[in-house]
């Protein structure tokens, strides 16, 4: 599979799905499955639980995690004492979550396991870091359904992402919804000036203005909407350290001080815009750039909702791939 050889590039992977039951464990296992591991060392956690053979919340089957000899894993010591694998405990560590500290151990033969990983990102990022004393090639982060910051630059340098019928059971209306995913994955890097002007900001609201004079616009946060503008006639480039949300643009995109700005967030999973206002704000020439970017390798779908309605697999590909000008996958149909 072409992305199979296109993944190896990267030192880490998010696969990511888009609602529960779009085949984010299908995909999981079709990627653990096919890497080559006779010449690479590969590393796998999560953050949430995975690998149940019931879905909780709708009840129904659920493919298991199948890891191969000589993966590497992180999961919870209740979990890990449930796997069905023979393995080698490397490391335990005082990462606590509900289900006790995180163990990581090494498959010594193929099997089956639940994972559940460190419980906040900068967890995930620890356990990253503690695996470098093993030469892990290449680290894959299963995600949790709505932790699409699981796909952030800071935690994987790649993504997969994994939408299907349960998403929405209307072709068109599937293919739209993703595709707007896609565009936020794929937004622009900002300039290298830009990205070593607000590198080290990491709070407030920070406006530059036509002669390139940064001004703090004394705003906590996109929730707030009393912007201090005294002195700027017009925002060049504006950069928001956190969260840019639909009621922070509605209150900025009318204003002429910020006709053609440029919005830096600090990657993708920071926006929180409807197609609508995002779409109305690109056409009146604003643009929306990103300090740190995740390379989208693959997109995966499941034409099959819970409820047992069944999208046609062949158009649906077609359709989404034309739409997001990028190969989509029906892996149950793959070789």
């Amino acid at each position: 599979m072409p992305f199979i050889e296109e993944l190896i590039k990267y030192r880490s992977c998010s696969i990511v799905g888009l609602a529960k039951n779009t085949g984010k464990t299908v995909s999981l296992n079709y990627v653990l499955g096919r890497l080559p591991l006779d010449r690479m060392r590969i590393g796998l956690s999560s953050i949430g639980i995975d690998g149940e053979t019931t879905d909780q919340v709708t009840k129904t089957a659920k493919p298991e995690i199948t890891i191969q000899e000589g993966t590497y894993f992180g999961t919870s010591e209740k979990h890990y004492l449930q796997r069905r694998v023979v393995s080698e405990l490397v490391e335990v560590s005082d990462e606590n979550t509900s289900l006790g500290r995180i163990v990581t151990a090494r498959a010594l033969t193929k099997g089956k396991i639940l994972l559940s990983g460190p419980s906040s990102n900068l967890g995930l990022r620890r356990w990253k870091t503690s695996m470098e004393k093993y030469n892990i090639d290449l680290i894959i982060i299963d995600g949790a359904l709505s932790r699409m910051s699981l796909a952030s630059p800071a935690t994987s340098e790649s993504m997969i992402l994994a939408t299907g019928a349960a998403y929405s059971a209307n072709i068109t209306n599937l293919v739209q919804k993703t595709a707007f995913v896609v565009d936020m994955v794929n937004l622009d890097l900002t300039s290298e000036e830009n990205r070593l002007r607000f590198n080290d900001i990491h709070t407030g609201v920070w406006a530059v203005d036509d002669d390139d004079v940064i001004h703090d616009l004394k705003v906590t946060s996109s929730l707030s909407t009393n912007i201090c503008l005294d002195g700027i006639e017009h925002v060049k480039t504006l950069y928001m350290s956190g969260a840019l949300t639909d009621g922070f643009m509605e209150h900025i995109r009318t204003k002429k001080v910020f006709k053609e700005t440029e919005i830096v967030v600090t990657d993708f999973t920071k926006v929180f815009l409807t197609p609508i206002l995002y779409k109305a704000f690109v056409r009146g020439g604003g643009k929306i750039s990103v300090m740190m970017k995740s390379k989208l390798i693959a997109v995966t779908v499941n034409p099959t909702a819970p409820n047992g309605m069944v999208l046609d697999s062949d158009r649906l590909c077609k359709t989404m791939s034309e739409a997001i000008n990028l190969p989509v996958y029906d892996l149950k149909k793959c070789d």
